[in-house]
């Protein structure tokens, strides 16, 4: 079938995408849209890097009765004094700008040294997708908050004293994902709870809770112990040998990485039950793997292999395989 030649092409027919609006033409480019779960996980991922930062102890997670989420943190609550050249309050580019935030800042005077995240567009593209969203933080003695529409800020920034009882210092955006941009509203309540579990897991000593205010439950998770308690909860088989556990960090002498850079890692092996493999980089679940998970794998088969070798394991005519070990 011929195509029908398209109107004139001219300087006229260029369009510039200005603020969110890159976001809400195409979603997909930015998070998910089988469900909210990515654009919610957007605001939990800010609160968990306040407790990488080393300030917070607690996330609190609650699903309202009217389908919207609120992450709460008790960090050091979201700047809300004026930008130095955007002329906007802090807060207000963090929720309306695509590559504004706090993470890309890595030198010294940053406010995080590790950060999760990979685009660097986090919580405005979840901004962009809610018929609503309300955000508070609370530092400095005050309380400031703000109220956005679709990513339009529909209620401007209220500062107020703190009230006595008031949290000192945190963090809490409440989300109502808009039903247009998403297959189901409905939140996959077992992805959800491991990905809390996951956070709790990977900052020791800090408190994840999850509230259903349908079902009113709560579930809270604390693991004093990292990545071994959580294995050791996982696992079904019984153990064929002790649990191989490790960690390597950089100190401030290294020359190829920055100082607390590192991994911890967790392996055992048992008899039966499902294969359980997660890895994660800065606390995002990192599903796809990466030369981080294939790092080990490799490092893991060369050992095996070693050993093997070197005591002549090996029947003649077997070769081993790296999904052997």
């Amino acid at each position: 079938m011929a195509l029908k030649p398209t109107n004139e092409y001219s300087e006229a027919s260029i369009r510039v995408l200005k603020g969110l609006e890159p976001v809400k033409q195409r979603p997909g480019m930015y998070t998910t849209t089988d469900t909210p779960l990515h654009v919610i996980q957007e605001a939990l991922d800010n609160a968990a890097d306040e407790s990488l930062a080393g300030h917070g102890k607690k996330i609190r997670v609650v699903l309202h009765l009217d389908g919207s989420v609120s992450i709460e943190d008790d960090g050091r609550g979201i700047p809300f004094g004026l930008h130095p050249t955007e002329n906007a309050p802090v807060i207000e580019l963090v929720f309306t700008q695509l590559h504004a935030g706090g993470k890309f800042d890595k030198g010294k005077g940053g406010a995080y040294s590790f950060s999760g995240g990979l685009h660097g567009v986090g919580v405005s593209v979840t901004n962009a997708l809610s018929t609503r969203l309300e955000a508070t933080t609370y530092r400095e003695g005050k309380v400031a908050s703000l109220v956005f529409a679709g990513g339009d800020v529909i209620e401007p920034l209220q500062v107020r004293d703190q009230a006595s009882g008031e949290r000192k210092s945190g963090t809490t955006v409440r989300v109502w994902p808009d039903a247009k941009y998403f297959e189901t509203l409905a939140l996959p309540m077992a992805q959800l709870v491991h990905l809390l579990r996951s956070k709790a897991v990977l900052m020791p000593g800090v408190t994840v809770t999850l509230v259903n205010e349908k079902t009113k439950e709560t579930q809270n998770w604390l693991f004093k112990g990292g990545l071994l308690d959580y294995l050791m909860q996982t696992l079904a088989g019984e153990l064929v040998i002790p649990v191989f556990e490790g960690d390597g960090f950089a100190d401030a002498q290294h020359d190829n990485f920055v100082e607390g850079e590192g991994a911890s890692w967790c392996v055992a092996f048992t008899e039966d039950g499902p294969l359980v493999r997660e890895s994660y980089v800065n606390l995002i679940p990192t599903t796809a793997g990466g030369t981080h998970e294939s790092g080990l794998r490799d490092g893991l088969f060369t050992a095996v292999k070693s050993f093997i070798e070197l005591h002549s394991l090996l029947p003649k005519g077997v070769k081993l395989m790296p999904e052997d070990v």
